[in-house]
């Protein structure tokens, strides 16, 4: 199948919560996408979303994998949900995009990619944010040869405040949850797409603070009981020699941190926040006096605001694409990847051992000169 702006992928969403709207506005953007429907547990949010949006709103979950014009589903659920409906949808014949992280376990993860196989479907995961601007410059940078050669990386995630702004933001400090599984694939996936894949990890965790009081409007809870850790650090071994430091803390409200660098033979490369598409690229030479920012190899997405980095949906054309023969770069491959490397800290935390992965990740193809992901 060939999806084009005459016959574009009809879109089924299977969750409705707090980041529907991201997608919904995010996959307008792409001639080759049609939001059909969405469908929730909760039959009534479903409705009202699907009526804020201008889209159907489907009787349950079972009519949305039904319906035969549905071509691709978009699992929004919450993580501890997201591989018990992705296999719902990919026995149903569906071409299925994820959102972050693939499953709440590498043990729930593990079967879903030979199901897709045995079905004849697709199946993608975000993160999808490396797909932007910041990181295909980067990406490019090192393959130029920009800063030598590779030598270390550093990715720090630190506070999103998300007590700050959720309604809810339980499923964050509970099993399936964290700063690992949060927010810890968007910094992973980029530096595997600018590194190559993760061989070794040694970790340690730890709960931060016990009880967090949620202080964002509309609120409908009061404090949270954290039984997932919130803070962690380790060191990454990296295929290619590269040594990389992490750490992922929902602990760390305020620093002077970078997001993500690499540090070569021949100078520094530093990136934006990895959680949006666009952003400025910066590299520096050993013996230079400043730093130099790198023009973008295509047009960012759009502005720096916050609102517009949080849109999605290059995944889910990234996809699209796929089907019809196209590099799939948001791949389950590389979701499952990043998924072992993030669960091998807490491992390695337990078992006070380095933990060898067992599964491994290409490199995925750049993203052209345009910015598409065919």
């Amino acid at each position: 199948m060939t999806y084009t702006p005459e016959r574009p992928a009809r879109v089924g969403l299977i969750g409705t919560g707090n980041i529907f709207g991201r997608y919904v506005h995010g996959m307008a953007r792409f001639p080759r996408l049609k939001i059909v429907g969405c469908a929730d547990l909760d039959h009534a949010r479903a409705v009202k979303a699907a009526a804020e949006h201008g889209i159907a709103a489907y009787d349950s979950v079972e009519a949305l994998l039904a319906d035969p014009d549905i071509d691709i589903v978009v699992n929004i659920t919450p993580p501890v949900a997201h591989a018990a409906v992705t296999a719902q949808a990919i026995r149903a014949g569906k071409h299925v995009y994820v959102e972050k992280p693939v499953a709440a376990t590498v043990a729930e993860a593990e079967p879903l990619m030979a199901l897709a196989e045995k079905h004849g479907v697709r199946y993608g995961s975000a993160p999808d944010t490396f797909l932007g601007s910041a990181a295909q410059t980067a990406r490019r940078a090192l393959d130029e040869g920009a800063i030598g050669t590779p030598v270390g990386a550093t990715a720090f995630v630190t506070h999103s405040k998300a007590e700050t702004w959720h309604p809810d933001p339980t499923f964050l400090f509970v099993p399936g949850g964290g700063p690992g599984l949060d927010l810890g694939p968007y910094y992973l996936t980029h530096l595997v797409n600018l590194l190559g894949p993760i061989a070794t990890v040694s970790g340690l965790s730890r709960i931060g603070a016990p009880v967090r009081a949620v202080t964002s409007p509309g609120r409908t809870v009061e404090s949270i009981e954290v039984t997932t850790p919130t803070h962690a650090a380790a060191v990454l071994g990296f295929a290619s020699g590269v040594i990389g430091s992490l750490q992922m803390s929902f602990d760390v409200w305020n620093h002077h941190l970078p997001f993500i660098e690499v540090y070569g033979t021949e100078g520094t490369l530093s990136l934006p926040d990895p959680n949006g598409f666009d952003g400025d690229v910066r590299v520096r030479g050993n013996l230079d006096a400043e730093w130099t920012t790198l023009p973008p190899v295509f047009e960012p997405s759009g502005p720096l605001e916050m609102e517009v980095q949080m849109l999605r949906g290059s995944g889910v054309d990234d996809l699209a694409g796929a089907v019809d023969g196209a590099p799939h770069r948001a791949s389950a491959a590389l979701a499952f990847h990043v998924l072992e490397a993030l669960e091998a800290v807490e491992t390695s935390s337990t078992t006070r051992q380095v933990v060898e992965l067992t599964s491994t990740a290409a490199r995925p193809a750049p993203v052209n000169s345009e910015g598409a992901t065919a």
